[in-house]
Parts: C-alpha cells; sequence; structure tokens
C-alpha cells in the first residue's frame, strides 16, 4: 500500500534536512587540539548552520584544551539547548547583510592577529554566510553592499555568479580570511548549499582560493545590469579588488572538510523512500534556472510517468536539488514568494490537477527566501481549491506572490529554522 501522499513527502524532507544536521558528523572530522604549551585553537566562521556547527564542535572538544573564537550566524538560527560557552556566536541579517553583521566581521577579523605556526584555526562555514560575513572593500560602504546585495537578489543571476560579485567587493570572502590567518594552520569545515559543492562559491569562499577575477565580477555585474557604486567600479576595473588565488602561498597546507551536501540529502530522503517500498529517482543535485521553469519541467516528467509510465514506472518517487532562481521585474513589488513556492506554482500550472501526482519544494535551511515558510505541498486538487477560493493563480505567479497560492489552502510548509542548509529540495511522488 502507498503511504499517505503528506506524510510521505514530510518524512522525505525531514531526512534531507536531518542528513545535513552538523552533529551527526562534525565530531569525527576534528583534529587534536595543539600542543597547549605552545599554540591556541581559534574558531570561525558564518552561514545557516553555525549556531549548530559550533554546538556539535563545543560537545566534541576536549575541556581541558583551549578554545575560543566567534561565529556569526542569521537571527533566529541558534538551536536551543546548551548554549556556546567557549565560542561567541553572534546573530546577524541574510540575505541582505547588516550593521551587526559588519561588526561582528571586523571582530572576528581582528581576533586572526598574531597567530603563529603553533595555532590551529577551525573555520566553520556554511550558507548564506556571504551575506552574514560582510566586510566591504577598501573605499566601499555598508550601504553598497547592501544595494548590490539587493540587486542581485531581484537579477536572477545564479548562486555562483552573485558570489563572484559579491567576495570581489569583500575585505574578507574569496580566500581573504584564510589568508589572514597565516601562518596558522587552518581546517574549514563545511556545509554545502551550492550545485556541485565548489568550496569557492560557499558562502563566498572566505578561506579558499578564488579562480575568478575583477574581469568576471565586471562582467557579471554588465550582464544583469547591477548599479555598481563608483567606487566599486573602479577597483574592479583597477584590479585593486583582486582576490587570492590558486597557488596563493597564503594559503598552502590548508585543508578543507565537506561535511554535508545536497546529495548526501538527496540519498537520504531516496533511501527512506525505498524503505516504504517506493522506487526512487535522484534527478541532480545541480539544478538551476528560472524556479517556474523548472517547476514546468519537472511537471512535464511527472505526467509522463502518470500517464505512460515512462521514463519511470509508478508509484515512484523523483527527487531533485540545487538552486533555482526568482528573476523579479523591477517595475513591480514583489509579493510573498520564495524559489519553493513559485518552482511549484510554476508546477501546479503546468500539471493542472494530473491525477496521482504530489509534490514537495522547501529550502532545508526551513526559509523559502525572506518568508517564515520554508516552502510547501503541492496536490492534485491544489488549482482547484485555490479558484474555489476566488483565487487567480497566473495572477499570483505574475506577481511573484506564490506564497499567497498555497498560505489559504493550508498546505504551506513552516517548519522554523533547521539550523543547517543544503538548499533545494524538491520531491515528486506520483501513484
Amino acid at each position: 500500500m502507498t503511504p499517505d501522499p503528506r506524510a510521505l513527502l514530510s518524512q522525505l524532507y525531514d531526512a534531507a534536512v536531518a542528513r545535513a544536521l552538523p552533529g551527526r558528523m562534525l565530531a569525527q572530522h576534528l583534529p587534536p587540539p595543539p600542543d597547549p604549551r605552545k599554540g591556541r585553537t581559534l574558531v570561525l566562521g558564518a552561514g545557516k548552520a553555525g549556531g549548530a556547527m559550533v554546538q556539535a564542535l563545543e560537545a566534541a572538544w576536549p575541556a581541558n584544551a583551549p578554545l575560543s573564537g566567534l561565529v556569526i550566524t542569521r537571527y533566529g538560527h541558534v538551536p536551543s539547548g546548551d548554549k556556546p560557552r567557549r565560542i561567541e556566536v553572534v546573530e546577524a541579517a541574510h540575505p541582505v547583510p547588516d550593521a551587526a553583521g559588519l561588526a561582528a566581521t571586523e571582530r572576528l577579523l581582528a581576533l586572526t592577529r598574531g597567530l603563529t605556526a603553533d595555532d590551529l584555526v577551525i573555520c566553520l562555514i556554511s550558507g548564506g554566510g556571504s551575506a552574514l560575513l560582510s566586510l566591504p572593500a577598501p573605499g566601499l560602504l555598508l550601504s553598497d553592499k547592501q544595494a548590490v546585495n539587493r540587486a542581485l537578489l531581484n537579477s536572477g543571476a545564479s548562486i555562483g555568479e552573485m558570489n563572484c560579485l559579491r567576495k570581489h567587493l569583500s575585505g574578507i570572502k574569496g580566500g581573504r580570511l584564510a589568508a589572514a590567518c597565516g601562518p596558522a594552520r587552518v581546517l574549514t569545515l563545511a556545509i554545502s548549499d551550492v550545485p556541485g559543492d565548489d568550496p569557492a562559491i560557499i558562502a563566498s569562499g572566505p578561506t579558499v582560493a578564488d579562480p575568478t577575477t575583477c574581469a568576471d565580477a565586471l562582467a557579471i555585474g554588465r550582464r544583469y545590469r547591477i548599479d555598481l557604486p563608483a567606487a566599486a567600479r573602479a577597483g574592479l576595473e583597477s584590479g585593486v579588488f583582486e582576490t587570492p588565488k590558486p597557488g596563493d602561498a597564503r594559503l598552502a597546507g590548508h585543508e578543507l572538510v565537506m561535511l554535508a551536501t545536497p546529495q548526501m540529502s538527496l540519498e537520504a530522503a531516496a533511501a527512506l523512500a525505498r524503505e516504504q517500498g517506493l522506487a526512487a529517482h535522484i534527478l541532480s543535485d545541480e539544478i538551476e534556472g528560472e524556479s517556474r521553469v523548472v517547476g514546468g519541467l519537472h511537471a512535464a516528467l511527472a505526467r509522463a510517468v502518470a500517464r505512460r509510465g515512462q521514463p519511470f514506472a509508478k508509484p515512484c518517487v523523483i527527487l531533485s536539488g540545487g538552486e533555482t532562481t526568482v528573476t523579479v521585474d523591477a517595475a513591480r513589488r514583489p509579493g510573498q514568494g520564495g524559489r519553493a513556492t513559485e518552482f511549484l506554482l510554476g508546477c501546479a500550472m503546468a500539471l493542472q490537477g494530473e491525477p496521482g501526482v504530489w509534490a514537495l519544494a522547501a529550502d532545508t535551511d526551513g526559509i523559502d527566501g525572506v518568508g517564515p515558510h520554508a516552502g510547501a505541498l503541492l496536490t492534485p486538487t491544489s488549482l482547484a481549491r485555490a479558484r474555489a477560493l476566488g483565487l487567480n493563480p497566473q495572477a499570483l505567479l505574475d506577481a511573484y506572490d506564490s506564497a499567497s497560492f498555497f498560505a489559504p489552502l493550508g498546505d504551506l510548509l513552516q517548519p522554523g529554522p533547521s539550523f543547517t542548509n543544503v538548499n533545494d529540495f524538491r520531491a515528486l511522488l506520483i501513484v
């Protein structure tokens, strides 16, 4: 018997999130502490998983070994329970940086002064760190960074493109944090939220050499018509804002461990589906593109399975991850949307109530965009129920107001912050 669709899809999401929680795997990757007579351990970092990563590290670190540091996370993203005692956790704004993030980043960078070759720096990096670790490049203001960030978020640029421009306008990202830690040994423990798990893109790669250039950043600004401040344009055109490149001696000997990735979470969800007697197929953990368009493509695949049993036999679950985008028309004021709900509304419009097709899409950090929801659930009756309530699905899609489609149906998912982040999770159930 096929499990209840709502319950099953929620369980798959929960399994994906649980696989990415740092408490499950961080301890096994910690090195021995330095000799306390010679060196110390400094913990630095930023990201939506920062609070949970600090908790896991403190629980595993020897009580008699020196430990200090500062990690920045998003407001409301410090898990309840044991509060960190030795490592300070500061909350700041995401996705647009604020003054709290700037002040915390300045303090974090100051902690790197005076490090020696006998010291160990453990950097805890996760998705969201790019906005949280905010230190404008020389000559730029926080307001400059905020304006560029807002423009990028509405531009439709991929996460790789956004972070290329962000890191070149930063005083700490793009390998600069690792360079500042020299000559200490640096170990980066990362949770990936980017397609392909490129560590140079996760949180704009503060501890990783940057293969992109100022010229690349300028090209991205032109491509998406980003209005760059004069000081930013000058720094990029002159090359003054160039980042440490692969082979930079300041980054030699540094290590990086990937604790969790989108693929790992998709595999955990697939394993649970198979335990429930369903075939599970992972399309990719690297899907990008316009959310509504990607939703339509997933709908076409689900319809083919539902009607013809191709390319997969039903019942089955189809899983995918990655990071889609929502390109907002500058002339429109966006409503309550997000990548996940826009994906689902695009999927709904393409499916038109196809019997036997259910879908869930949600951000694994528990927040879809800036709203209080993680995503939503789509059922075969969603369109009919919405129209019965007087909703116009196409108008809501055009207004970037997809969450207002699912909210009256009672189908928004609101689990709250998950304290990790491996990006988008999508599951389609065809019965």
